[in-house]
């Protein structure tokens, strides 16, 4: 098992091995259930390998303080022993591992995360929201043959995903904290089923989808589908009862026939239904409230079930990691438009940067995908401008760890936003302390380089400079000066930087250049 466990940072396939399929694998740490899925990827297509989704129903051991119950993070660590055999061939940029909703919320959720990374040696990512509704649209997406603007509807354990696109593109995406295990724990909490229970947890719904329904309705659509476990459960009810004569097709007069039909089984317990499996039945009920408030805020005469959803979404999205269509690099251009960077002085930066990670890389033990995160700081560095040149550093650091990223995980974002907050200025320990022990050390090397970087083209020069005589062993970086009869901006700031460095614990050597040692 390796040591150094981190989230992926190489693609799994080049331009050059495109036609060669790759094994990739996902793995979908959901409220309500977790998803293994194993594909070969050719010609922009997967095949699968292997599929498999246990119930684990993480949200359920969410306490009122927000902690998962030992029970529950067991269960999921069962959960992920059965998968571990599935991962073995299985390489570790080919693998992605994510978390949504329950993972968010739990207070103790780095606890779990600990011990299943240490289970399977391998990083877990929590996706933000947003990011889910993405990724699901993105797998739905590649399922659907048609064109047109399509509704994309997820309702999972924690939270249901809104999504309006077209072909591969999503144009308005939303995560709801809405789910069929959060809200059979909040509106059915004695198993009782009723009218009046039914029509609470629809009105919490609707109270939910109230600052999505008109703009939603303004962008319009043509296909209203949905995807995942409830509806497609609630598809298949309603093809077993003869309530729809076409498999995956949901109507408004079937679904209102279907919460019928469970309000006269009166408990959760009691909830046994032609085309349910059992493992569902007690959150079965929940969902059916949230997908019938969809119908009432949305209007839907009916909706379609469509395979394909966040698990597919991640190995899409992985398999175009590190190209042209990496989703990474296309929302940091978004945001250096939106805070108008000055795109001369990023690049230089990033140039600087560049040539900087490949004379240290070796001797500092960097993998070649770091250097795409010191590429992207670079290039977002002075984001914070935008709102103030006082503190910017810190600014610019709480955009990115705060915005919506699409491409993104949480602790990508941490990443960069610890490198642009650490560019410039006394090096953030508390904030370096904070990140992940066994990322600490590449990442204060990556940071220490970006600092340089900035430094030499403090001046804002027309072009990149060339680089001073520079090396590094172990934690110790060594620059040569370049010549000069006197003090010049470049040996002052270093002479700072290497002040900073002390303070932080680093070594940074200054050397003389040979003219003025003679």
């Amino acid at each position: 098992m390796p040591k150094d466990i981190s989230f992926p940072l190489d693609a799994p396939a080049t331009a050059a091995d495109r036609d060669t399929p790759q094994r990739l694998a996902a793995i979908d740490l959901g409220s309500n259930s977790f998803h293994l899925l194993v594909a070969n990827y050719q010609n922009e297509r997967l095949q699968v390998v292997a599929r498999m989704g246990e119930k684990v129903q993480l949200a359920a051991g969410l306490d009122d303080s927000g902690q998962l119950s030992e029970a529950a993070i067991q269960r999921a660590l069962d959960c992920l022993g059965r998968f571990a055999p599935f991962l073995s061939d299985i390489t570790q940029q080919n693998l992605r591992i994510v978390g949504t909703n329950a993972l968010r919320d739990a207070h103790n959720s780095q606890a779990f995360i600990e011990r299943a990374e240490a289970q399977l040696g391998h990083a877990i990512e929590i996706i933000a929201g947003r990011e889910e509704a993405r990724l699901i649209y993105l797998g739905a997406a590649h399922a659907l043959a048609e064109n047109g603007r399509r509704l994309i509807v997820d309702i999972g354990g924690g939270s249901t995903e809104f999504i309006i696109g077209e072909a591969f593109e999503p144009r308005a995406l939303e995560s709801l904290r809405m789910g069929c295990v959060t809200f059979s724990r909040r509106f059915f909490p004695e198993g009782e089923l009723s009218e009046k229970r039914m029509r609470r947890a629809e009105l919490a719904a609707l109270s939910e989808l109230a600052n999505i329904q008109r703009p939603y309705q303004r962008l319009g659509w043509d296909d209203p589908v949905g995807s995942s476990g409830t509806i497609k459960a609630v598809a298949g009810v309603l093809y077993a009862y003869g309530d729809t004569s076409q498999e995956g097709l949901i109507t408004r007069s079937g679904l209102k026939k279907l919460r019928e039909r469970l309000i006269k089984c009166k408990q959760l317990d009691n909830v046994a239904l032609d085309g349910l499996k059992a493992d569902r039945a007690k959150v079965f009920p929940a969902g059916v409230a949230i997908l019938s408030a969809i119908f009432e805020a949305f209007d839907l005469s009916q909706m379609r079930f469509a395979d394909g959803a966040l698990r597919e979404g991640v190995l899409y999205d992985m398999a175009g990691r590190n190209s042209a269509e990496d989703s990474r690099s296309k929302s940091l251009d978004v945001l250096k438009r939106t805070y108008e960077v000055d795109s001369r002085q990023a690049d230089n930066v990033a140039d600087t940067a560049a040539r900087l990670f490949d004379a240290v890389s070796r001797e500092w033990s960097l993998s070649p995908g770091l250097g795409r995160y010191l590429q992207w700081a670079s290039h977002v560095h002075e984001i914070g401008l935008a709102i103030s040149h006082s503190q910017f550093h810190r600014h610019g650091a709480y955009l990115l760890e705060h915005s919506d990223l699409a491409g993104f995980s949480r602790p990508e974002q941490q990443l960069l936003a610890f490198l642009v907050r650490a560019h410039r200025r006394k090096f953030p320990l508390k904030e370096w302390q904070a990140l992940p022990k066994h990322q600490q050390a590449q990442n204060a090397k990556l940071a220490r380089l970006l600092r340089l970087a900035v430094l030499l083209n403090h001046s804002r020069p027309e072009n990149a400079p060339p680089l001073p005589a520079i090396a590094a062993s172990g934690d110790e970086m060594t620059i040569t000066l370049p010549e000069s009869d006197e003090p010049t901006l470049l040996s002052t700031d270093l002479e700072q930087e290497q002040s900073y460095m002390e303070s932080a614990g680093f070594r940074l050597t200054l050397v003389e250049p040979p003219a003025r040692q003679t």
